[in-house]
């Protein structure tokens, strides 16, 4: 990977404690990751392993405990709630595993959705809405209802929602979880594409190894710690 490309998320020894009764959870111990515009990271991890905490911090969702979240520019880490709201509208585009779209809207209507926050007219929002749906492939299902479409027609109305407000960061988590397995390689090819020809950047959480291999970069996350494909952690690799 090509040193050259701008950074959109650096995040610097990020823990993340949590009480339970009288037991502390060290879910994050001292995660550092640096990721480049036009990268597709994969994370990978059992159950509890932190890679949803991680990524929950980087869309600005969640606070480390300690540590430094820099994302497109701006350290997040201690942004207020207020704040963080503006911003993620702005900065964030999220995949949810079960698309999350609003029944009783259709496709158009959903993708806007996002686009209603910002200081948009009519005409710009529909021009944003109909170029999101346009690089998933789904502008003539524009005025379907998600009862109307196939999951995998769902799920990139969701990427299309992810994607309308042109974030410089989408996140996803589990995103094709609720996907067969041809929808869900359909979907992860039309996300590297994304990443390859409009230099987005995509961080995923997946535990299939399927998704992962269309990423450009994987990442395993074992007991809050960030580790290599070599199996080391991160900080040993990159000093190897």
């Amino acid at each position: 990977m090509s040193t050259t490309q701008p950074t959109v998320v650096e995040v610097r020894d990020a823990h993340k404690i949590y009480q339970r009764g009288g037991e502390r959870l060290d879910v994050l111990q001292g995660v550092s990751l640096h990721v480049e515009q036009g990268e597709f990271l994969a994370l990978m991890g059992s159950s509890g392993s932190g890679k949803t905490t991680l990524l929950n911090i980087i869309a600005g969702i969640d606070f480390p405990t300690s540590g430094t979240v820099v994302v497109n520019g701006r350290d997040i880490s201690h942004f207020r709630e207020d704040q963080l709201s503006a911003w993620r509208t702005r900065n964030i585009g999220y995949i949810f595993q079960s698309f999350n779209l609003v029944p009783v809207l259709t496709a158009y209507e959903n993708v806007e959705l996002p686009l209603l926050l910002l200081p948009l007219n009519r005409k710009r929002r529909h021009e944003q809405v109909m170029t999101a749906l346009d690089l998933v492939g789904l502008t003539d299902r524009k005025d379907h209802f998600p009862r109307q479409l196939s999951g995998g027609q769902e799920q990139r109305a969701a990427i299309a929602r992810a994607l309308a407000t042109d974030p410089p960061l989408v996140l996803g988590d589990e995103p094709t979880g609720d996907l067969d397995r041809v929808n869900a390689e359909s979907v992860m090819h039309l996300v590297a594409g994304l990443c390859r020809e409009f230099g987005k950047t995509f961080i995923v959480v997946t535990h299939d190894p399927k998704v992962a291999s269309a990423a450009t970069r994987v990442l395993h996350m074992d007991k809050g710690v960030l580790v290599a494909e070599s199996g080391l952690p991160l900080a040993e690799e990159v000093r190897k």
